[in-house]
């Protein structure tokens, strides 16, 4: 007796779980993105290595950002936070702020680690309204001649231009001791004696 063949409703069954397997296989192999394009990659963007103890190494931070105009607000022997203002626009505040700690290194020296966060800010004008009494329509808000103007942080980001980190990284090692900017100049020699005079008479 021959074999009696599949439907075709069978057949469309078999191929609609077939498709939904193949599906899920493929959601599982797939990767998900790192958020924002955060890779934890191996660039050294936001630290440096100093052969100095870290209270040196923030020490020579804390100059290199005081000599670019920054406001140092807090500040121990190994970590410090400081701040630069700008306004780009008439309506537009900007903060810079940056954090450094200085951690040592087993082998010697501190490594520096930077984060710079920048903040931005919009003025916001907000009305003051009276409510004034009318008879048949109840009440009426006016606006009233003064208002109050308020910054209002619209934006927040960290800072992730590597030139930026680096010169700073750079300016950092110039108040180091021992580099050409701190090296004092050396001693003025002691001038030698004036050479005996002629012998005068008498003498």
């Amino acid at each position: 007796m021959p074999a009696t063949m599949p439907s075709r409703r069978s057949l469309a069954l078999a191929a609609a779980v077939a498709c939904s397997l193949a599906a899920c296989g493929s959601r599982q192999d797939k990767v998900e993105p790192p958020p924002l394009g955060e890779t934890f990659g191996p660039e050294d963007t936001y630290s440096r290595t100093y052969p100095v103890a870290p209270a040196t190494a923030c020490e020579a931070t804390r100059r290199a950002l005081l000599g670019q105009g920054y406001v140092i607000g807090t500040m121990t022997t190994d970590a410090l936070e400081a701040t630069k203002s700008f306004q780009p626009e008439a309506e537009v505040h900007t903060q810079l702020n940056v954090r450094a700690t200085c951690v040592p290194q087993a082998a010697g020296g501190s490594i520096v680690f930077l984060n710079a966060v920048q903040d931005r800010y919009a003025l916001k004008t907000q009305s003051n309204s009276a409510s004034v009494g009318v008879s048949m329509i109840g009440s009426v808000s006016l606006p009233v001649g003064s208002s109050n103007a308020n910054l209002v942080r619209v934006g927040s980001n960290t800072v992730q231009n590597q030139d930026f980190y680096q010169r700073f990284f750079d300016r950092v090692a110039s108040y180091l001791p021992g580099t050409p900017d701190m090296v004092a100049p050396p001693p003025e020699a002691d001038s030698p004696p004036d050479p005996p005079g002629p012998d005068l008479p008498g003498q």
